[in-house]
């Protein structure tokens, strides 16, 4: 059996598609390849958008699934030629989608999450089978059905005889801390807004997508009464498992706080955002992962200079570094773990962590479409 699996990820940050090959035949996790696609601004512009209710949205979220999925299907096709691997090789794709709504254990106690993605469709495409829909078997377990990666971290990062931190910040911004691996320990969850609302903010006053090197975040200066007013969210206070996205932290939500501050600089409000994600993430460092010796940083934040060196300011107690220098560069391990569910998948092994999500136990995530 074939020990070669795709994994696919399209972040909340929006900003493209990655994909890894990887090899789990040896004793270590090996990446055979790695590539990626830009997401076309239409596309994420109506991903966004979908984030919220509106007219006809159930058509045009079919239709931005199947966008999507020929996205996915062009990384996959340029992963298999790059490394001279053919369909019939690969065991599986692991393929996430693109989470629009997230609300756990709500409503009538089990809520739901919904990614866009149609894996049947990408089957067809690549002519591999493809494993989907990771979070929802959490979900109706009594779980936040995120963050899923923890499990990941703890086969890839975990040591023999040291705690280790692993912070991953993509549109959100989730920790994993892990035990000695003879403690079994593990802990993760989501800390809050990651890149989201830096984004966002960005793109709205500068036109750009992100912001660089956070060369514009570190031009301003940080709003001490602002940045108290964001950290009062509630959900920065709420105790463990717990998981967030867009449906709390969106542009209204800023906008709402940002409404008794009239009158801000747009650089002083970046900076702002820049020291709340740094902040929050701290923090959580500082109370569940006090013991660990070091921060491996992973995700698009990893990129952002200014953040990482605002996080090392908050953290003079741990050494902050990004995932590269473990052996895994920063925009590969998302897809790596979507490679590696999909082989827990396959294997019909469970991947999720029960005191991760607080589901009822743990359970094989996600589900097979057969090429």
């Amino acid at each position: 059996m074939s020990e070669l699996y795709i994994g696919l990820m399209s972040g909340t940050s929006l900003d493209g598609v990655d994909g890894v090959l990887a090899d789990f035949s040896g004793d270590a996790l090996r990446i055979l390849g790695h590539a990626s696609a830009p997401m076309p601004q239409p596309l994420m512009q109506e991903l966004l958008a979908l984030n919220s209710a509106g007219l006809n949205e159930l058509h045009r979220a079919a239709l931005a699934a199947n966008a999507l999925v020929r996205i996915y299907a062009q990384v996959v096709a340029e992963l298999l030629h790059s490394s001279g691997i053919t369909p019939a090789q690969v065991r599986a794709v692991g393929a996430h989608g693109q989470t629009v709504r997230h609300q756990p254990q709500g409503f009538e106690g089990t809520g739901y999450t919904l990614q866009l993605n149609n894996p049947a469709l990408l089957a067809e495409l690549t002519g591999i089978d493809v494993v989907a829909d990771f979070r929802s078997r959490d979900v109706a377990a009594g779980g936040q059905g995120a963050p899923l990666v923890p499990a990941f971290h703890q086969a890839v990062f975990g040591r023999r005889d040291e705690a280790v931190a692993i912070l991953n910040i993509g549109g959100f911004a989730n920790l994993t801390v892990l035990g000695p691996t003879a403690s079994g320990d593990v802990l993760g969850f989501d800390c809050g807004p990651g890149n989201a609302l830096m984004d966002a903010w960005c793109l709205q006053h500068t036109g750009h997508a992100f912001d660089v090197d956070g060369a514009w975040g570190a031009a301003g200066t940080v709003q001490a009464d602002l940045l108290t007013a964001l950290l009062a969210e509630p959900f920065f206070a709420l105790t463990v498992p717990k998981s967030t996205g867009r449906d709390l932290f969106n542009p209204s939500w800023l906008s709402a706080v940002l409404g008794a501050y009239p009158g801000l600089q747009p650089a002083d409000v970046q900076a702002t955002l820049t020291e709340l994600t740094a902040r929050a993430c701290a923090d959580d460092v500082k109370r569940y992962a006090p013991a660990s010796p070091g921060l491996i940083v992973c995700g698009g934040g990893a990129f952002n200079q200014h953040l990482m060196q605002r996080l090392q300011a908050h953290l003079p107690a741990h050494k902050v570094a990004s995932s590269h220098a473990h052996g895994l560069p920063p925009q590969q391990v998302e897809a790596a773990a979507f490679a590696w569910l999909a082989r827990q998948t396959m294997r019909r092994e469970t991947a999720s962590l029960q005191k991760v999500t607080g589901a009822k136990g743990a359970r094989v995530l996600g589900a097979i479409y057969p090429a």
